[in-house]
């Protein structure tokens, strides 16, 4: 019987690959803690880092909580355990989004080019090329994500129109609202201790020809990115949904969205995420164009320049005070 410790460093490792998921605004909304005697690790929403006007419901914040318990999984299994994923275990503790107990050797083995892409993915908001991304690549997107139980949906022609259209609303509403726009504005700032936020460099150039409408931040842009660019002339454009709209779903959403993005990072397509859209209930609802899923979130795909890294919050930042460290040293052993 071989023995194997959860050792800092690994702990460390774990918490890391967790915080390299996207959260909307990079607000990093989550904080784990470990318990030495189960070995497991709980994942809990911040939420003074909820964003109040764009996502009073909290959908988002779920979805970003759901893309880190996805790299949780990923790093877990990489590193030779099985996840015991439980999803909102305890009513009682509305904070506590998920648990991921380490146990015994996993079921099934981890894909390496998802551990690897997930240090790699990064979120573009620039223009991409008129290449096509290949059927092939769609349908394994559009697989992974029915592996986390959502669906995505492929719009041709005058459906991409039409959410664009919607999304392009929304960005004018969002513009318009002094509490949206401040609040944006608030997460767009060089990079501080805290590693939250955006860096003024993350943030691209709109679209001349004003069809894609990327989140104009409006705030603290260098002046090299202020004049606008031409963007594809025939944008990728894909719709992740869920068939309820509950908590437990906002989560399988992100975990979804997480496995969709690291599998187009290793193919080597880009992504954009065009939230706006679903952070106004009528246009979110308008998304679904009649069907019964729940839009969660919609997607650029292509190729192009990839995203510069926003800022993280280090694993020793992100762990609960109150967990040291040495606690974890030898707790482990199969």
């Amino acid at each position: 019987m071989s023995s194997t410790v959860l050792d800092v460093p690994t702990l460390e490792t774990l918490i890391a690959a967790s915080v390299a998921a996207p959260s909307i605004h990079n607000t990093q909304p989550w904080r784990f803690r470990l318990d030495p005697d189960t070995v497991t690790l709980e994942i809990r929403a911040v939420a003074e880092r909820g964003l109040r006007h764009t996502d009073p419901s909290g959908r988002a914040l779920h979805i970003s909580v759901g893309c880190a318990l996805f790299n949780l999984r990923v790093a877990v299994t990489h590193h030779g355990w099985e996840p015991v994923t439980r999803r909102l275990p305890r009513p009682d503790e509305p904070d506590l989004l998920a648990t991921v107990r380490l146990a015994g050797t996993p079921r099934f083995s981890a894909a390496p080019e998802l551990y690897d892409a997930l240090w790699r993915r990064r979120s573009s908001r620039f223009p991409f090329s008129d290449r096509p991304v290949p059927a092939s690549v769609l349908t394994e997107l559009t697989e992974a994500t029915h592996a986390e139980g959502a669906v995505l949906d492929l719009p041709g022609p005058a459906q991409t129109d039409r959410l664009l259209r919607l999304t392009r609303e929304a960005e004018q509403r969002n513009t318009a609202d002094t509490g949206r726009a401040v609040e944006s504005r608030r997460w767009v700032h060089p990079p501080d201790a805290q590693s939250l936020g955006m860096p003024p460099e993350a943030i691209g150039p709109q679209d001349f020809r004003e069809r894609i409408p990327v989140r104009d931040f409006g705030a603290h842009r260098h002046p090299t990115e202020l004049a606008a660019r031409p963007f594809e002339k025939r944008p990728s454009i894909a719709v992740l949904s869920t068939l309820h709209d509950r908590r437990a779903d906002w989560l399988r959403a992100g975990e979804a969205l997480e496995r969709l993005l690291l599998v187009a990072t290793s193919h080597g397509v880009r992504a954009s995420l065009l939230h706006q859209a679903l952070e106004w209930p009528d246009l979110r609802e308008q998304l679904a164009d009649g069907r019964r899923e729940h839009a969660q979130m919609v997607l650029r795909l292509g190729y192009g320049r990839q995203g510069p890294a926003s800022p993280r919050r280090s694993a020793r930042q992100a762990l609960e005070q109150g967990t040291p460290p040495t606690a974890v040293s030898g707790v482990l052993a199969r």
